[in-house]
């Protein structure tokens, strides 16, 4: 790749002529003699083979290349400037990046509001966010592959805080056989109808978590998936009541009138990473995801944002 001819403080001045006034008023700003503002402009407008600025009276206005240049590069300089305090911030201890897994049938609500609370504070630092179904979440913790998990399970090995529970709903389509018998069901009934569980995405020891050993089983890969089928008349499932809210409420899901069994709440807990201490980005996600847990689903996202 060819080196720039141009650099960032030229970028700088040229920016300065503009938004102040003129050379004058730039080599004020930037401590600078008005002899050096005026060399660095031409000797960019050289470098570059295009004219920047031209002067009408005693005022020094862009050309119409020096406005598309200038509006680049306002964006260039900016990069440059977060580059430069994320390198700051790391030397201070914070994370470039924060690696989150979590299970697929966490709410998605609850982890946008924390990340959105988190923007503003990141200072730079990405989220990795990656999605895993049962045993999956496991895995990737203990590969190290993950600073924070979110899963459903007790993790062996991990201490984790307690979260709030997420409800899941036996549904099936209102005009489902089962709903046909009109009475109240059994696991026998069950038995006899095909269910739609949700594969665990880990490789080592995956799960068969929830299938009664009905006689047809399909197994898909997601969760929306699942909802799809089960909305389509395809079997019966246990799905996270906040995923399929509106197809309870439009009549495509009917929860099944089971004798027992039919509502099943796991707690979730958060895990950290063992292998590295939490360093004060992942901390302050840490603190958020727990207190967005925390507050009810349908909680006005503009009251629970930390005072400015």
């Amino acid at each position: 790749m060819k080196a720039p001819r141009v650099t960032l403080d030229q970028w700088r001045t040229l920016q300065a002529v503009v938004d102040h006034g003129g050379f004058a008023q730039a080599a004020e700003v930037l401590h600078r003699s008005q002899s050096s503002i005026s060399y660095t402009v031409a000797r960019m407008q050289e470098q570059l083979g295009v004219p920047l600025l031209r002067i009408e009276g005693r005022k020094a206005v862009l050309t119409e290349a020096g406005d598309v240049l200038l509006r680049r590069s306002r964006q260039l300089v900016k990069q440059a400037s977060q580059l430069e305090e994320l390198a700051q911030h790391m030397e201070q201890g914070w994370e470039a990046e924060v690696r989150l897994v979590v299970d697929a049938a966490y709410p998605n609500t609850r982890l946008v509001r924390a990340l959105t609370a988190f923007m503003p504070q990141s200072r730079g630092c990405r989220v990795r966010l990656r999605e895993e179904v049962l045993s999956g979440v496991e895995e990737v913790l203990k590969e190290g592959i993950a600073d924070l998990a979110i899963s459903g399970y007790n993790i062996p090995g991990f201490l984790g805080s307690e979260m709030s529970p997420v409800e899941f709903v036996a549904v099936a389509h209102p005009d489902h056989a089962l709903h046909r018998m009109q009475r109240q069901l059994n696991v026998q009934d069950l038995e006899t109808q095909m269910q739609v569980v949700i594969r665990d995405s880990g490789r080592q020891q995956p799960r068969d978590v929830g299938w009664l050993g009905a006689e047809q089983r399909w197994t898909v890969g997601s969760l929306a998936t699942a909802a799809t089928f089960i909305s389509n008349g395809l079997g019966f499932a246990w799905l996270p009541r906040h995923m399929i809210e509106r197809e309870l409420k439009d009549g495509l899901l009917k929860p099944l009138p089971l004798d027992k069994g039919g509502s099943r709440s796991p707690v979730f807990f958060l895990y950290a990473s063992k292998d590295k201490a939490l360093g004060p980005a992942t901390q302050i996600l840490t603190e958020l995801i727990q207190r967005f847990d925390a507050a009810p689903l349908d909680a006005d996202l503009a009251a629970l944002q930390p005072p400015a």
